[in-house]
């Protein structure tokens, strides 16, 4: 008899796959996908589709099979609700809608962009909205001021702080600043790893890493085209100059278990295509190191 699979039980099967569940013949048990053995998930940042709502991007990340986002505090909700953004200040209607949304979709919001984090009323409600939402982690560039209050909202909330770094002249554009600042702290801190943004900084990343070993809690993984230029642009993970094959190896040797974030920026109509490649590229890099 011909083995054929409804429309349905394709989405299903996809959802799975993007989830890190592998899939296998009738009567035959499911296989986790090399990505996951290895303890990794891979997410999508929300700022890939930043000229879309979030409602929007939701739907975008979903078709690529993924179940992760990352997003960031300025994105409207929906093309209905524009000025309706997504971070601590939403209405508990909206926060209802918005999980629903995501529950729909098969969709699970890991962590937001929120930039600072500086004064405390105001970090608290993030960090409210946070364990709301289920987040993880948050991602944000803290002054030398706030890390005492941070680490605090961190233990108290059990949410870690991932420290991003933009290209140089950024105060956190190499890991030396973080390094010092978190020295001592809590584990629940730690950097947001964007590989590309240290490429542009003329800074090796594999280099970085292995000097933050211990501290990475998340990436915004990116592969660029050149190496050292400030404008470099984003390229389809492995045709670039981001030694995207390397990070993912020097992150297997350091037992790493946790998000990497495709992160295709500027935005572009095509940006879909590309990270749907990136997506690929990672799958098959993986499953190489899980042997």
């Amino acid at each position: 008899m011909r083995n054929t699979m409804s429309r349905r039980g394709f989405l299903q099967s996809a959802a799975l796959a993007g989830a890190g569940i592998g899939l296998a013949a009738p009567g035959l048990p499911a296989v986790a996908a090399p990505s996951s053995r290895l303890g990794w998930r891979l997410a999508c940042c929300a700022y890939s589709f930043n000229k879309l709502s979030f409602y929007e991007t939701i739907g975008k990340v979903s078709a690529l099979g993924l179940n992760s986002i990352e997003g960031f505090v300025w994105q409207p909700l929906s093309p209905d609700k524009p000025k309706v953004l997504t971070d601590g200040r939403m209405s508990a209607a909206d926060r209802k809608e918005m999980k629903a949304r995501m529950s729909d979709a098969n969709i699970r919001l890991v962590s937001t962009y929120c930039n600072k984090l500086e004064e405390p009323d105001a970090s608290r409600q993030v960090f409210e909205f946070a364990k709301e939402m289920g987040m993880e982690f948050l991602v944000a560039e803290p002054s030398a001021a706030a890390y005492d209050m941070l680490e605090k909202l961190c233990t108290e909330y059990q949410i870690k702080l991932a420290v991003h770094n933009h290209p140089q002249p950024s105060p956190y554009w190499s890991p030396d600043v973080l390094l010092e600042r978190s020295k001592g702290r809590s584990p629940l801190i730690g950097a947001c790893a964007d590989t590309g943004h240290w490429c542009r900084s003329n800074l090796c990343p594999v280099e970085q890493l292995k000097r933050l070993q211990g501290r990475v809690v998340s990436f915004h993984l990116k592969d660029v085209d050149s190496f050292g230029e400030k404008k470099a642009e984003c390229v389809p993970w492995g045709k670039g100059k981001g030694r995207i094959h390397e990070i993912l190896a020097e992150m297997k040797r350091q037992d790493f278990r946790g998000v990497f974030a495709i992160e295709y920026e500027p935005y572009k109509p095509e940006n879909f295509d590309r990270i749907r490649e990136c997506v690929a590229y990672f799958e098959k890099v993986s499953a190489e190191l899980a042997g």
